[in-house]
């Protein structure tokens, strides 16, 4: 066979439209970009052995299919047609097994790309979400167990899949689960608690002692404003709020205002003075410690150790221990989010809301979605409209599909400054709150924790805080991904984590792991563990929420900031 061949011209198509189609998006960026040079955008180039061997992989796979095919015996090896329709019918059946094949052709090609690794990515990334789209499983011409459930129906199905539809319409993205079921305060979120501050961008809610006595050093913790705290509070069985207060930790927790346009102006320096900072010492004063322990999940990691580093920098130890979960200090590895990062995407947000404006809530959920487009878009396509089904009711997916603002200025400044330039990790590289940040003066104990399968903050990158933070650490990596992996009580006997006994931690994760044993079930346990050594005496339980006048109880937990809709 030779390039001129069918298969040989396609793949030369690929080429040009790709190839194409990155230029003119870069070229497009350029002209937002006020004048600034941008890189020309790189040619697509394929490496040719890798093409020659890819055409012949195709052709043989093709020619097994086919035989397959005509005997009735296409294998088909995707949980998308895994049903029974999709088994007994040949037909569907061979459609499946073709598509799959010509899937795994084009992510074939977009690896035999040749260039820097950021330009492949983003054409992996382009692919997998066309693909992901044209499934046949997609579609309800091709879809036969959707056929087969109008059939059976007699319409019905095609008919609730209409009134899903537009219900996902008018709401503004799709449901994930039945939303209809779940209400916070009610039955998510009801750790017995009160609010016992206040300002426009947080809410710090007191949680009600369940044991006689408590550590005397109290216990904050600084959730992502991304999304709301109560992914921490969804039902008692696997609340990690509540699990720390029945290990005996009074505890605080931080409740982020859902920004409006009068928040539109707000920047980092905000989040990070009048927000984390301002919550450690409210907890200060509500407790009269002179040291607390703090926990930062994911973004609110970020706000954390950036509140220490400006709490260092005045000459302030006010926290005795810090928690890092699942959080990104050190930017170098952001996994499959660097795809959308360059200077003309950080110029082009800075232009579009740097000085004031809201990133829309919904347009962070969907981002996120889409980057597990199978597992968290088309599965709910076909669930919702072509079978007509309403999906179970799942507490995780209601808190996923409740999303939040952020203020524009807040987010270009993160961009730019942590994803596009990575400046925490220099010292004295980044300012806020007027101070020049040093990672070297956070000299605290420190707990990490990173999942195996996190896309959005990779293990890798959890495990570089082990390099750039000085303080005595603790590094732990638990099976599962992002939020499941986090979410892991220890009742559950569910999943595994791994743990090093000889406390040290070489350059890599992978070298971490070498010297590193796998345990069963949750990592809350070694965690408690670690947190009451930080935590102080034991006292007598408070009675009261708050203290005195001045931080009295305002109203119930969750508060009414967490209720509020982007």
């Amino acid at each position: 066979m030779t390039t001129e061949s069918p298969w040989g011209q396609s793949a030369q198509q690929f080429q040009q439209i790709f190839g194409q189609g990155w230029a003119q998006a870069l070229q497009s960026l350029q002209k937002l970009d006020g004048g600034a040079q941008i890189p020309a955008a790189p040619p697509i180039k394929f490496a040719p052995e890798r093409l020659q061997e890819l055409q012949q992989q195709y052709l043989n796979q093709a020619q097994d299919l086919w035989a397959q095919g005509l005997q009735g015996k296409a294998e088909i090896k995707d949980r998308r047609f895994a049903g029974e329709g999709w088994a007994s019918n040949p037909v569907a059946a061979f459609s499946a097994a073709a598509y799959l094949l010509n899937a795994r052709t084009l992510m074939g090609l977009a690896d035999a790309v040749e260039g820097d690794e950021k330009t492949r990515a983003r054409i992996r990334f382009g692919v997998e979400q066309w693909m992901a789209a044209m499934a046949p499983s997609n579609y309800l011409a091709f879809n036969v167990e959707a056929q087969k459930k109008a059939i059976e129906t007699k319409g019905e199905s095609i008919a609730k899949g209409m009134q899903n539809l537009l219900h996902d319409i008018t709401q503004g993205h799709v449901s994930m689960t039945d939303e209809s079921l779940f209400e916070v305060g009610r039955n998510v979120a009801t750790t017995e608690g009160a609010v016992v501050f206040e300002n426009e961008l947080f809410q710090l809610l007191e949680y009600k002692p369940l044991t006689a006595k408590v550590y005397e050093r109290p216990f904050l913790l600084v959730p992502p404003c991304i999304n709301k705290f109560y992914i921490l509070d969804l039902q008692p069985e696997n609340s990690l709020i509540r699990y720390a207060v029945e290990q005996g930790h009074r505890t605080f927790v931080v409740s982020w205002r859902n920004p409006d346009a009068s928040l539109s102006h707000k920047t980092w320096d905000d989040y990070v003075e009048d927000g984390a900072m301002a919550a450690v010492d409210v907890v200060q004063n509500i407790t009269g410690a002179e040291q607390i322990n703090a926990l930062g999940f994911c973004v609110g990691g970020t706000i954390l150790s950036n509140a220490l580093a400006v709490f260092a920098a005045r000459g302030d130890e006010p926290v005795a221990s810090a928690t890092f979960l699942t959080t990104l200090i050190d930017f170098t590895d952001t996994g499959i989010l660097d795809v959308f990062i360059d200077e003309a995407f950080v110029k082009f947000r800075e232009m579009q809301m740097g000085s004031g404006g809201l990133m829309k809530g919904q347009d962070l959920a969907s981002t996120f979605s889409f980057l597990r487009p199978n597992d968290l878009v088309w599965n709910y396509v076909v669930g919702n409209y072509l079978k007509g089904e309403t999906p179970p009711p799942f507490d995780l997916l209601y808190w996923n599909s409740d999303s939040t603002n952020l203020p524009g200025p807040f987010y270009a400044w993160y961009l730019r400054n942590f994803y596009l330039e990575n400046k925490l990790v220099k010292p004295g590289a980044l300012t806020v709150c007027g101070e020049k940040l040093d990672l070297n003066n956070l000299d605290l104990p420190v707990y990490i924790y990173g999942s195996r399968e996190d896309h959005i903050v990779p293990a890798t990158a959890a495990y570089a805080s082990t390099q750039v933070l000085p303080g005595k650490k603790r590094f732990v990596m638990g099976a599962s991904g992002h939020i499941a992996g986090v979410i892991n009580p220890p009742a559950k006997g569910k999943r595994s984590h791994w743990i090093r006994a000889d406390g040290r931690f070489p350059g890599t994760l992978d070298e971490w792991l070498a010297g590193a044993t796998e345990h069963p079930g949750s990592w809350w346990t070694d965690w408690s563990g670690w947190l009451k050594g930080h935590a102080g005496k034991q006292i007598a339980a408070p009675k009261t929420y708050g203290k005195g006048t001045k931080f009295k109880a305002i109203e119930p937990a969750p508060g009414s900031y967490v209720k509020q809709k982007a």
